[in-house]
């Protein structure tokens, strides 16, 4: 049987890519158990005939977990960036999609720094229990390498999974709205978005719209946007999206502007691109990996993004290439 332990995963773009993976499995009718995070119970795809544990996501319901039933698997894809706590007779791949772990922009919290540096002391720790890693770009590939230092015989894949939306037919005025899907963690740096946006509005002939998705859980984020709203600027924050409702905000974007300062992927890219955007973004290797953008800009420099977005008017920047594609067959060939 093949183990599903996505255990540390319930919600942003990892959920969208977990809910897409359940969804391709009960089609295709493989026989496999999920491990899941018991915080996304009733919030998941139909799973049939497989069967569930949900577990509370900490390290000791984990290694209980795999201590009764670590003969009970002959193949097991670690979704959620750690391989198992312990040792076993099956094959294991663990998909890796968490940048912070590796690299941490240098004006993270001190809070948040010290969160992701003690997982990465497990990641460390754990690594030498899977046999394949599976990343979303070489990019991330390289970075992984370097980082835990693996020895010639660890095999890193890259195969970069993600659900496509149906394109919905664009507005006929969408031209100058830009759109940035995310939630609104530090190293998403909305706040320099919104300050170069305000700066952008103030002088340009007033005809744009930003839009965001920052859900409740990011208040103090949500109480600036409001700020500037009362100000008088477009900001339109739709809280957390659905993905009917996002195909209805791309469908009135012509620009994702896409600042992040750490991404091992960047779903939201793919997503604009596929809808019909073209994308403003963050000159770092993370987005050269996945398209070539119609504009970069240092996404530490608030006039630079304002520059793009002047830029972005005027009609001067080329047309964004998309690089990466869905390669989900290529995933569930392994577990077959």
């Amino acid at each position: 049987m093949i183990l599903i332990d996505a255990l540390y995963i319930n919600n942003s773009g990892g959920k969208i890519l977990l809910d897409y993976l359940i969804e391709e499995i009960e089609q295709r009718k493989l026989k496999v158990h999920y491990l899941l995070d018991d915080r996304i119970v009733g919030k998941h795809p139909a799973i049939s005939d497989n069967s569930v544990t949900f577990v509370r996501a900490n390290l000791m319901k984990r290694h209980q977990f795999y201590k009764e039933n670590k003969l009970n698997f002959t193949k097991i894809l670690c979704f959620g960036n750690l391989p198992p706590t312990l040792k076993t007779k099956a094959v294991v791949y663990t998909y890796f999609h968490q940048k912070l772990f590796l690299e941490i922009p240098s004006n993270t919290h001190i809070k948040s720094k010290i969160i992701f540096k003690m997982k990465a002391a497990v990641l460390n720790l754990l690594k030498v229990k899977t046999d394949f890693w599976i990343v979303q770009t070489d990019a991330m590939k390289q970075l992984l390498i370097h980082k835990l230092q693996f020895g010639s015989a660890v095999q890193v894949l890259t195969i970069p999974f993600y659900p496509s939306l149906e394109i919905a037919k664009k507005t006929t005025n969408a031209k100058y709205n830009y759109v940035y899907v995310s939630a609104g963690t530090h190293h998403k740096n909305h706040i320099k978005l919104i300050d170069a946006y305000q700066i952008f509005y103030g002088s340009s002939d007033k005809k744009s719209e930003l839009h965001l998705t920052i859900g409740d859980e990011f208040g103090i984020l949500q109480d600036y946007i409001k700020e500037k709203v009362n100000l008088g600027f477009p900001i339109i924050n739709h809280g957390f999206v659905n993905r009917n409702a996002l195909k209805e905000i791309y469908s009135k974007a012509s620009f994702m502007i896409y600042p992040s300062l750490s991404e091992s992927f960047g779903l939201g890219i793919v997503e604009a691109i596929e809808s019909g955007c073209e994308v403003i973004g963050a000159d770092l290797p993370y987005m050269h990996e996945v398209c070539e953008p119609s504009l970069c800009f240092d996404p530490n420099n608030v006039d630079d993004i304002v520059a793009v977005l002047k830029s972005s008017v005027s009609g001067k920047f080329k047309p964004t290439k998309q690089k990466i594609h869905n390669q989900l067959k290529d995933l569930l060939q392994l577990l077959n």
